[in-house]
């Protein structure tokens, strides 16, 4: 980032370090006011030099107004260019984004770290302002007496050595609070999209409980990270204090045996005085890199996720069989194919395999789907997951998705998801996310959208958990007729939609323990029939 800024970290470095040295130059001006107009009672010389402070004073508001121009910018900058990377990276991440990461890991990176790393970039131009200054203030000393200057040349680093085993823990401590953090954000904004979800469960206050709970942890880290941050801060603002009483101590004895002028006695004040700046800002600095450091490892993270390579061979000409050696299911083109397990996710884990959102060994008509092109699968493989996202938008386009409307079409797909109740007219509205929809609504827009694409090979996870038994009855029955003649997978435990299956996988562990029709393993699998039992007593 520092060498894509390069132009503005040294714009920023060069206003800093001019806006430093005309502070130093102060106490220069004011010692010659001192000795050659004040002390000799010489008016046109004192005026002369106050003339000069004046200027100066000017030049310096000057150059700090530019200063902080410049080293806001380039702190913008790089937390705007950092936001940019990493949207751009989610846009190419695409549907598999959710798969590899948490929202609430996104979500902490873009409110939070990208304005980190932009206030670590500070140091690359107002840190090199204060080392540039720390010499100017070395050299004006050494001018009137080495003893100071040297003072100055053994302090500085000791600062540093002091300093550093401070913010190291404090990095180390950062990082573990960055990790809890993100976890927390993914918690809150799975409860938020589900709220309405969790309120008609009665699941919301169990919820709060346990995110009260890891709010709580949280708490406990930020402390653990507070007690190094709060030394940085109580050093930042009193070694600087000490360091200046003791060279105004050994420059006062100085004065006193007259070995230095009463001018030059200002003049060490003033550069010491001037000197308590950068040497706060160093500290502040390294305060600063260290929490960008940890921000950018998070952000480094996520951009090194792999993007999926688009190139590869030639699709099957036509309809062929999907097959996941990882759990030995099979689905066929124009059956409809159920998997069925105690665990969802585990039927949703091959869903993502078939549709390749998950890596593996799954083969289409023979071919593995790692080496075919990326944009064939899409087109005729689709995986319709039952949390995915509505756009904003009328009804008849949130249900054409990327296709062009056509409103037969549109009206067809509705009634095969039993979505009539959304709305009578295709124009009505639907808010970002369905938020003006029930999640039964919600679900059966999703269901339509996915049937009106109609591709050779629809996935579906979990289409019916949100509706009724009735309207259950009715999408399974709809959906068998309309699919005839497709491949279709579904993932689910609804006995309806089971007996309306072809065939059925059952899944224990991941993996087919037994496959048949719906009846069959009614008779024949004792786990398979305590698992319909159960979902047929809710």
């Amino acid at each position: 980032m520092a060498r894509q800024l390069r132009g503005r970290v040294a714009l920023g470095a060069l206003c800093g370090s001019l806006w430093f040295v005309s502070l130093a130059a102060m106490p220069w001006l004011l010692t010659q006011a001192i000795d050659r107009g004040l002390t000799p009672r010489r008016a046109g010389p004192l005026l002369a030099w106050t003339a000069a402070v004046l200027v100066m004073g000017l030049v310096n508001a000057v150059l700090g107004i530019l200063r902080h121009r410049n080293m806001t910018k380039l702190r913008l900058a790089a937390a705007l260019r950092t936001a940019d990377l990493v949207l751009t990276h989610a846009t190419r991440l695409g549907a598999s984004l959710p798969r590899r990461i948490t929202a609430g890991e996104v979500v902490t990176i873009g409110i939070s770290d990208v304005w980190l790393i932009g206030r670590a970039m500070n140091v690359a131009g107002i840190g090199l302002a204060c080392l540039c200054s720390c010499t100017v203030v070395a050299t004006m000393l050494y001018r009137t007496t080495p003893v100071l200057a040297l003072v100055v040349v053994l302090g500085v680093p000791a600062f540093g050595l002091l300093v550093t085993p401070l913010l190291l823990g404090t990095q180390r401590a950062g990082s573990r609070y960055r990790e809890r953090q993100g976890a927390l954000n993914a918690r809150l904004v799975d409860v938020v999209g589900g709220l309405r979800v969790l309120n008609g469960l009665g699941g919301a206050d169990t919820h709060l409980a346990r995110y009260r709970r890891e709010s709580a942890r949280l708490r406990d880290q930020g402390y653990r990270v507070g007690r190094p941050a709060s030394w940085v801060g109580a050093l930042g603002d009193g070694l600087p204090m000490v360091f200046l009483a003791l060279v105004i101590w050994v420059a006062a004895r100085k004065a006193a045996n007259g070995e230095i002028t009463v001018g030059e006695l200002v003049g060490v004040y003033g550069y010491t005085a001037l000197l308590v700046i950068p040497i706060s800002v160093l500290i502040f600095c390294g305060f600063d890199l260290t929490y960008g450091l940890v921000a950018a490892r998070r952000v480094t993270g996520f951009l090194n996720l792999p993007l999926e390579d688009p190139a590869g061979a030639a699709a099957p000409a036509g309809p062929g069989h999907l097959h996941d050696p990882a759990s030995g299911v099979t689905a066929e083109p124009g059956r409809l194919t159920a998997l069925a397990g105690a665990r969802p996710a585990d039927a949703v884990e091959v869903l993502d395999r078939l549709g390749r959102y998950l890596p593996g060994d799954t083969t289409w008509a023979g071919y593995r789907l790692d080496t075919l092109a990326r944009d064939a699968i899409r087109e005729r493989i689709l995986v319709a997951e039952n949390g995915a996202d509505l756009f904003a938008g009328p009804l008849r386009e949130v249900v054409a998705g990327r296709h062009d409307p056509d409103d037969d079409l549109i009206r067809a797909a509705i009634d095969t998801a039993v979505a009539h109740d959304v709305a009578a007219d295709l124009d009505h509205p639907v808010e970002w996310g369905g938020r003006n929809l029930s999640g039964g609504q919600r679900q059966r827009v999703r269901l339509a959208r996915a049937l009106h694409a109609d591709p050779e090979m629809l996935l579906l996870a979990e289409p019916t958990s949100a509706v009724d038994a009735h309207t259950e009855s009715a999408i399974a029955e709809r959906l068998a007729e309309r699919r005839a003649g497709r491949g279709t997978v579904v993932a689910t435990t609804s006995p309806v939609l089971l007996d309306r299956a072809d065939v059925v996988h059952y899944l224990v562990g991941g993996r087919v323990a037994a496959t048949g029709t719906h009846r069959e393993l009614l008779s024949a699998e004792p786990g398979y029939r305590a698992l319909v039992t159960r979902v047929f007593a809710e």
